[in-house]
């Protein structure tokens, strides 16, 4: 162990570091875990320990850390150029990755704008959305729909379409107004129903705002089966199904964010495919890249990209960028990455190992006293905790009880953290059918060590 280097790092940490969704004053309280290196499916901290990557670096990392195939790409594309801008100049590696994407991605999608982060892929959408309507002679469509408890990133845009109370009070004044649907949650919003009459009532409900809004609607966003920040809130496809068909019968476009459900999470390789729906816009990020590189991209229709063609005099185009935007090392790093979903059959051979984490959820989890719900779909599950479920009466927010049991945790060597008080569990679609029940057992243990069995 080196602890003098730890405590160095530490001190700079305290000294310099602002951290995102944290509440500093704790944080400079306690003793961080500063990550020096990773190996497979584990982090290795700075004093040598090992902890098992539960969340896979937040929920991007696919194929483990230091996958050989992703650091040659890098390395490989470092040795020719490492950045060169896309305003009035190309590069070969995003040339390469907007092709590839296209290959895979829900047919009727054929062009790719790249941004820096999934934020941004959603807020250019919103955008495009935006603009589409303008220049085809319906200015009225402006209004969004999004679903309720909805998160879709912190850029103003991105973030007008979801809400979370202690994420955004203090700036809801800067947001623009966006229409809620509430999802068919039946722990939250239809208790007491089953899965199909809660999707027929959400759907039911969804109908009537869509009737009332149809000749303002603009587009649907919408996170495809899981509301990943919300708290892992699965929906069905048939759910995810009818409320685009409801969208679209208004006239509406449909703009899928599957920055977290992209790229294999949900048993295929976007989470859309589950439903059989092509959105008009399609926002992919954190997977794209293995976990390797910030890079996003929305995918549109040739209908979307037509809109926008026009004499310069016209101001048709689309005035959005930034300078990383198609960065040349993170594009060859996708590439690598879906190379990789293809020979190695990433998304075929996850399907045993959803199926296994299923089983474990429901023998640990299911029954247990203070465990409110299971939420799941495929390599993305939720465990809500609640003090006394029947009643539904939660923990007392101030106790902190899901990143207690997350500290918890790290004795059992497995990094994880929570939405609140749910236990989220998003690891590397590289794990082994015995790392899940180290990730789900080590939980459970430090579940019963917070609040008791």
């Amino acid at each position: 162990m080196n602890k003098r280097r730890y405590e160095e790092l530490k001190h700079a940490d305290h000294q310099y570091l602002w951290h995102p969704f944290t509440q500093m004053r704790a944080w400079l309280d306690d003793d961080p875990i500063v990550i020096e290196r990773g190996e497979g499916n584990y982090l290795i901290d700075v004093n040598g320990k090992r902890y098992l990557d539960g969340v896979a670096s937040l929920w991007c990392n696919v194929h483990g850390h230091r996958k050989a195939e992703l650091d040659e790409a890098l390395s490989e594309q470092s040795g020719r150029i490492a950045h060169s801008t896309m305003l009035g100049l190309s590069n070969a590696p995003s040339i390469e990755l907007a092709r590839e994407l296209i290959s895979i991605a829900p047919a009727g999608l054929s062009r790719v704008f790249y941004s820096d982060s999934g934020a941004e892929a959603v807020e250019v959408a919103v955008r495009m959305a935006a603009q589409y309507w303008q220049l085809t002679g319906h200015p009225r469509r402006k209004l969004f729909l999004s679903l309720a408890e909805a998160y879709h990133g912190d850029t103003v845009g991105s973030v007008s379409l979801g809400y979370s109370d202690p994420f955004h009070r203090y700036i809801r004044s800067m947001l623009f107004p966006v229409l809620k649907a509430d999802p068919p949650h039946a722990y939250r919003f239809y208790r007491g129903m089953s899965a199909d009459e809660a999707d027929e009532r959400a759907l039911q409900a969804a109908r009537e705002l869509i009737e009332r809004n149809r000749e303002e609607l603009a587009a649907l966003v919408i996170e495809p089966l899981m509301q990943g920040a919300a708290g892992m809130w699965a929906h069905s496809a048939r759910f995810l199904r009818g409320i685009a068909e409801l969208a679209q019968s208004a006239g509406a476009l449909v703009i899928f964010d599957e920055v977290a459900t992209g790229f294999g999470r949900t048993g295929k390789m976007f989470a859309s495919e589950h439903a059989g729906v092509v959105p008009d816009l399609l926002c992919l990020g954190k997977g794209i890249t293995g976990g390797y590189l910030p890079l996003a991209a929305t995918l549109a229709s040739e209908a979307i990209f037509s809109a926008f063609l026009g004499e310069p005099q016209e101001f048709r185009a689309f005035f959005y960028g930034h300078t990383y935007t198609g960065n040349p090392l993170a594009a060859a790093v996708a590439t690598a990455n879906l190379r990789i979903f293809r020979d190695e059959l990433v998304v075929e051979r996850t399907q045993p190992l959803s199926d296994r984490m299923k089983r474990g959820l429901a023998d640990r989890f299911a029954a247990h006293p203070h465990i409110a719900d299971v939420r799941q779909w495929g390599m993305m599950a939720g465990v809500e905790l609640m003090d006394d479920p029947p009643a539904r009466r939660a923990y007392p927010y101030e106790r902190l009880t899901g990143a207690k049991v997350a500290r918890a945790a790290r004795k059992g060597g497995i990094l994880i953290r929570p939405l609140g008080d749910v236990m989220v569990f998003v690891p590397p679609l590289s794990i082994t059918a015995a790392e899940i029940d180290l990730l789900l057992d080590a939980t459970l243990e430090a579940i019963d060590e917070v609040v008791g069995k």
